[in-house]
């Protein structure tokens, strides 16, 4: 009987052993502001986050075994809610600027596109300082858009911020806004919808400036939290490299988003 006992405890113990040997994936709250941004992140019928963008950090979480959890936070308040430790990480295609750097840190560029101007179909104008004097233009608060415009179109008659970038695109498919300024595949997102297309076509790019646009769009990281960005980048690095990348963006776009001039929120 003693024999039995002593091999059951044994093998008791080699269990626990083995359970405690199995590596627990870290886990990530991924922070998205918490409104449909498409072809980047959006809520699906179900209330499953969807998009370009939630198919990227969920290659990189895999590749790097991260338990990555999407966290819909209100866009104003994405920075707080990572400095405070309510999220982990910002993927919510966040441009890398020195403004927010004062505050917190980014992994490496993962997209970066242009920023347009879009208006009513029925006014010829373009999408300098000039073309733009005394129009009412529409912007999504808390971005490198609102920044951009206040600096630029000081000739405006009013630079108005709204919470959401739908509220802007609402407001101007509504008569109440010349002009909305924003990154171009969200805007050419709402041209392609039933009521962008009534409305609205797109007026131009604006000039470049890299100082308030900055480089592209990167993943946001507490500055303390140097193996995450670490684990992030080496991530972007993996996925560009083997090809997961490029596979998830045919999915959604006909170019290369990884792109060259400035760009996003």
């Amino acid at each position: 009987m003693k024999t039995v006992l002593k091999t059951f405890a044994a093998a008791l113990l080699l269990g626990v052993a083995a359970m405690g040997g199995v590596a627990k994936a870290e886990q990530v709250k991924i922070g998205v502001a918490a409104e449909p941004y498409p072809p980047f992140t959006s809520p699906d019928a179900s209330g499953k986050w969807v998009g370009w963008e939630i198919d990227f950090i969920d290659a990189v979480c895999a590749e790097e075994k991260l338990d990555c959890v999407i966290t819909p936070v209100a866009w104003d308040g994405i920075i707080p809610a990572l400095t405070t430790k309510k999220i982990d990480l910002i993927v919510s295609s966040m441009s890398i600027t020195a403004e927010r750097e004062k505050t917190i840190d980014f992994s490496d560029k993962y997209y970066n596109t242009p920023t347009a101007i879009i208006g009513p179909k029925d006014q010829k104008f373009g999408a300098t300082p000039d073309d733009l004097k005394g129009k009412v233009i529409g912007v999504q608060v808390s971005t490198v858009h609102a920044v951009y415009a206040k600096k630029h179109f000081t000739g405006a008659q009013e630079i108005k911020e709204y919470q959401t970038q739908d509220e802007a695109n609402n407001d101007l498919a509504a008569g109440r806004l010349d002009a909305v300024q924003a990154d171009s595949i969200a805007l050419g997102e709402f041209l392609k919808s039933d009521q962008g297309k009534a409305c609205c076509d797109l007026k131009g790019m604006v000039a470049p400036d890299d100082e308030v646009l900055g480089p592209g769009v990167g993943a946001g990281v507490r500055k303390e939290d140097t193996a995450l960005k670490e684990k992030i980048n080496a991530g972007i690095k993996a996925i560009r490299s083997n090809g997961k990348y490029d596979e998830i963006s045919k999915k959604y776009f006909d170019f290369d988003i990884y792109g060259g001039a400035p760009q996003s929120n």
